[in-house]
């Protein structure tokens, strides 16, 4: 392994967290090989003056990041896996992704103890179609509003200047930052369903990179790989990508993976569901086999509102 590595970040405080986190177990695994950091700017980080449905494309948070492995100025990536469109870019690969953490959202509010308590006219803030989506599903008379910043400042509008009465976070993100005190609720997934492979990092090099892919298999967690692969799948055969409404969560027990999914028209008057389960290594299947089911039911003209 050569002597140094250079890990490409984001500059917000989750992601340089995340970031950290990795370079640290890298350094456990390769003792000897330095790790340094560089902090990179992607498109979705610079505009925060409109909601990310409006920004469109895929890979705001990524493509930046994407460039610098290609040309050679950083060795590695770290992402949140939910941010990465479900094609590998070319040339590019996820080498590994570490152990999960809590993939559920998280509701922040001092006034109330659950999202079942908002009542009619309550505010939330969020900036995802997924979150907006179920949260009108479960009550249409909330009002939600859409915010963007990072973690500190979408809480601080409930927490600091109760512009807000809640809002929709990840528990992950929150977990990473050492802010896991401030969840008021974490949502279980019958009410609000996550994003496909949230909660998991993905680590990216170059796909011609053998030596270092091998390396990070050192710190490779199988089981959530193929949680991710069976919830990355069905987003996959959805034809959606991070900013369309659909909400998927796989976990494996023992033997089995069982994985649900739901897509949620804009104004939460629709919600198609499904839930399957099967052996561990049918994930791929399983998530092509769930995209199928969501389709038969009429997806496909939920996923087309959003283009």
């Amino acid at each position: 392994m050569r002597p140094k590595l250079t890990i490409g970040s984001r500059g917000s405080k989750l992601a340089l967290t995340q970031t950290n986190q990795m370079a640290d177990m890298i350094r456990a695994a390769l003792p000897g090989v330095e790790v340094d950091i560089t902090i990179i700017s992607t498109r979705g980080d610079r505009i925060l003056d409109r909601p990310l449905s409006e920004i469109g494309g895929k890979g705001l948070f990524t493509e930046e990041l994407e460039a610098a492995l290609r040309d050679g100025s950083i060795d590695l990536a770290v992402h949140s896996l939910k941010d990465l469109p479900t094609d590998d870019p070319e040339g590019l690969c996820i080498a590994a992704s570490p152990k999960r953490v809590t993939p559920n959202d998280a509701l922040v509010c001092t006034k109330y103890a659950s999202l079942k308590d908002l009542p009619a006219g309550a505010t939330v803030g969020t900036s995802s179609l997924r979150r907006k989506a179920q949260l009108l599903a479960l009550n249409p008379d909330l009002k939600i509003v859409d915010i963007r910043g990072n973690i500190g400042t979408r809480m601080g509008k409930v927490l600091e200047t109760g512009e807000l009465d809640a809002v929709i976070l990840a528990c992950a993100g929150l977990e990473r930052v050492g802010l896991a005190d401030v969840i008021t609720e974490t949502i279980a997934p019958e009410l609000m369903l996550p994003a496909a492979a949230q909660g998991v990092l993905g680590i990216q090099t170059r796909a011609d990179d053998a030596e270092l892919r091998e390396a990070l298999k050192t710190i490779h967690d199988t089981d959530t790989y193929t949680e991710a692969l069976a919830e990355r799948t069905l987003l996959a055969g959805l034809g959606g990508g991070c900013q369309v409404p659909i909400g998927a969560l796989a976990r494996i027990d023992g033997d089995t993976i069982y994985l649900e999914a739901c897509v949620c028209s804009l104004d939460g008057k629709t919600t198609l569901r499904t839930k399957l389960s099967g052996a561990v290594d049918t994930a791929q299947a399983l998530g092509e086999q769930a995209a199928q089911d969501l389709l038969s039911q009429g997806a496909d003209a939920i996923v087309a509102e959003i283009y």
